[in-house]
């Protein structure tokens, strides 16, 4: 264990409040709170705190860390081409060979129809280069009207202009000041809050269809794509019923519009299947990805450019003038390299899907059975809790309770890392947890919610 030092600890805790500005926080209340908690050092599946609390990592960094922390290799292999090159640019007509070699191997082992890559620097400029594709593969092709990309209410996207005005949460939303123009969204197909009348297989229909009813009503000569998480992960974790994503590809292929899944989180293994488009029989023509492509060690992202987008961009588009200084970065794609390897080389993908998922899935469902849990849903190793007051009927908390703050912040405290999207508790584990992590991430989550409970029960 590091050695603890409160003084360091407490002014770290200063400058962190006077200057550093968090993602998706209130700094005010961060600072009446009395400040972050300050993660020193990792190993394995656990995080440390400054002052040396053992934390379970439930949500693998942020949906990221697959292989988890103090792999060497990930480490040796960032260090090696930093010496080598750590830098160059893909401007210029210039290239290096980790580019290169990563390019052909997640050609490899994405679907078919996958040849080419686009790198960026993260999930959110993966979108972004997905709008800039998706419009200039219709201006080639002759159809500029087709500019409307249709998304999904509660979906995440990203956080640049692009990937926040194609995201579906109305909190980013009434932040920005002029979203993209050309973006419109659909209900999500979310059982657990809009699907309580009906059977799994009738709500996924009704709710791909949305898209079709989107589609008429804006005029399907004007469309140009449909973007989705095969899951969706900020949003709560949102498993749509196994009829929702045939209907979905049905629907593309009859108006001729393009498919854009979106698998920063979904991809290199989270569903038990190296994409999660493969997990739903989908056939997408633009793939985004980042996080677990490197397990988190460096920024990497990109967009996996299908064969019919890549064929007319390629063959009539000339300079595609899109890109990032950091596009290709050689030391994030050597990690990007050595990390797919390693879940090639161990078959993490193959023990997930065969092992791992399905414990987890069968010991989380059990959760179910706790009395302020109206639902404990999982697939892969993603799953979701629902906090209610009656189980039955399915009714929340008040607001002003804050369930899942309370949760969240009980789970903190006995050593566990579960995110609260709202009342829904939410994990995405690395993909190396053990029975022996899954045992201890269910046993302490119950704990937290008995813990919860009793603070909901005894407030005034």
């Amino acid at each position: 264990m590091t050695d603890v030092n409160l003084d360091q600890t407490a002014d770290w805790k200063r400058n962190d409040h006077r200057h550093y500005m968090h993602p998706f926080t209130d700094h005010k209340e961060l600072g009446e709170k009395g400040g972050t908690r300050v993660i020193t050092r990792a190993e394995g599946v656990y995080i440390y705190d400054s002052e040396g609390q053992q934390i379970l990592d439930g949500m693998a960094g942020l949906w990221c860390v697959n292989l988890g922390y103090g792999r060497q290799e990930l480490v040796d292999a960032a260090a090696r081409q930093m010496q080598e090159l750590p830098y160059y640019n893909s401007f210029f007509q210039c290239t290096h060979p980790p580019a290169i070699e990563l390019s052909q191997l997640l050609s490899d082992l994405s679907p078919g129809q996958f040849n080419h890559v686009f790198f960026t620097g993260s999930g959110s400029e993966a979108n972004d280069t997905q709008i800039r594709l998706i419009r200039r593969y219709w201006d080639l092709k002759g159809q500029p009207d087709r500019m409307t990309i249709i998304a999904r209410k509660n979906a995440y996207h990203g956080s640049t202009l692009g990937g926040a005005s194609l995201g579906g949460m109305s909190a980013m939303h009434e932040q920005m000041v002029m979203p993209v123009p050309g973006i419109e969204h659909i209900e999500q197909p979310y059982p657990f809050e809009l699907g309580a009348d009906l059977s799994p297989e009738e709500f996924g229909l009704q709710q791909a269809r949305l898209l079709e009813k989107k589609i008429q009503e804006i005029g399907a000569e004007k469309v140009a794509a449909f973007i989705g998480e095969p899951v969706q992960g900020a949003g709560g974790v949102i498993i749509p019923p196994a009829s929702y994503w045939p209907e979905i590809q049905r629907i593309c292929d009859e108006y001729g519009i393009l498919l854009v899944a979106d698998e920063v989180i979904t991809a290199f293994g989270r569903l038990g299947e190296w994409f999660g488009s493969t997990h739903y029989g989908i056939r997408p023509d633009l793939i985004s990805f980042a996080k677990g492509v490197t397990s988190g060690y460096l920024p990497l992202g990109g967009s996996l450019v299908g064969d019919r987008v890549a064929d007319v961009v390629i063959a009539s588009g000339g300079e595609f003038a899109h890109g990032y200084t950091y596009s290709g970065h050689p030391a994030a794609c050597a990690v990007a390299l050595e990390n797919l390897r390693i879940l090639q080389r161990e078959k993490i993908v193959e023990k997930v899907k065969e092992h791992t998922a399905p414990y987890f899935n069968e010991r989380w469902a059990g959760l179910g059975d706790h009395p302020i849990v109206g639902e404990a849903r999982s697939l892969g190793l993603v799953g979701a809790i629902e906090i209610v007051r009656d189980k039955d009927s399915r009714e929340r908390f008040h607001k002003d309770q804050g369930a899942g703050p309370r949760c969240r912040d009980f789970c903190i405290s006995n050593g566990l890392v579960m995110r609260a999207v709202g009342d829904t508790m939410i994990v995405s584990p690395p993909l190396i947890f053990g029975k022996e992590h899954i045992d201890e991430l269910v046993e302490k989550a119950w704990k937290c919610l008995d813990l919860t409970q009793q603070s909901l029960e005894s407030a005034p």
